[in-house]
């Protein structure tokens, strides 16, 4: 289990590699990659903060949790913060099971709590408008949904 909060941008391909090596009983790996999007068409840049102690423990509990619900063989979140222009790459989730319905779910389990709990504040920044971004009730429901998911 890999949990990074870092600045810097990573090489996707390389951390995949690295994640693959690891994992030998498994026969299914996904991946997600978050990307910053403009939806507005005027998004200078998106301005990621966070407190390292409390979104360090906190990621690392729901890829535990993400593990253990899922019978995953293994996970990797990694997840930047600084500022970030449109098309930069936010983060990344991979997991690797037996079956490719648990790799699956559980990176659709990470990536929900990413956008719902994780304890990272945006804030939307273009020329003439700034805007912290707020949790959507759709993001919210899709975590909710995942409390009645028994585990593998």
């Amino acid at each position: 289990m890999v949990t990074r909060v870092q600045e810097a941008a990573f090489d996707f391909s390389v951390e995949v590699n690295n994640f693959q090596a690891k994992v030998k009983s498994a026969g299914a790996l996904v991946t997600f990659t978050g990307i910053v999007r403009d939806d507005s068409g005027g998004l200078d840049y998106m301005h990621i903060e966070h407190y390292p102690a409390m979104t360090e423990a906190a990621l690392q509990k729901i890829e535990t949790q993400a593990i253990n619900k899922f019978g995953l063989e293994d996970a990797l979140v990694i997840h930047r913060y600084g500022i970030l222009t449109p098309g930069e790459t936010i983060m990344m989730v991979a997991t690797a099971a037996r079956h490719r319905k648990d790799a699956f779910a559980g990176a659709d389990y990470l990536m929900d709590y990413l956008k719902s709990r994780a304890p990272f504040w945006k804030k939307e920044v273009s020329k003439d408008h700034t805007e912290w971004v707020q949790a959507k009730s759709t993001d919210e429901a899709a975590l909710a949904a995942w409390s009645r998911v028994p585990k593998a």
